[in-house]
């Protein structure tokens, strides 16, 4: 009981400070920013993918599952954002 109720504080504050770091990124900051956290995001995918656990433990293989599917989509969807924004900074023939 105790680790749960370490693991909830540590993960309550790590959503105050998530919030207040991105609260307080500029607008002409916030894309550029996104695109470099695809690199940790790549780290989770792959922390997802170790994490997944052997077959005999069907509730971490669903969570694995889950976790590598939500994982993949933000680096798929910021590597697109970045790729959208590095375009609009080519120049025009």
């Amino acid at each position: 009981m105790e680790i749960l109720i370490t693991a909830l504080f540590i993960f309550i504050l790590a959503i105050f400070v998530g919030f207040e770091v991105i609260a307080k990124v500029p607008p002409t900051l916030h894309t550029p920013l996104m695109s470099g956290s695809n690199a940790i995001s790549g780290i989770t995918l792959i922390g997802a993918l170790i994490c997944s656990g052997p077959l005999d433990y069907k509730v971490s293989t669903l969570l694995g599952f889950a976790a590598i599917v939500f994982a993949t989509i933000n680096v798929v969807g910021g590597f697109l954002v970045t790729d959208r924004m590095l375009q609009m900074f080519k120049r025009k023939n």
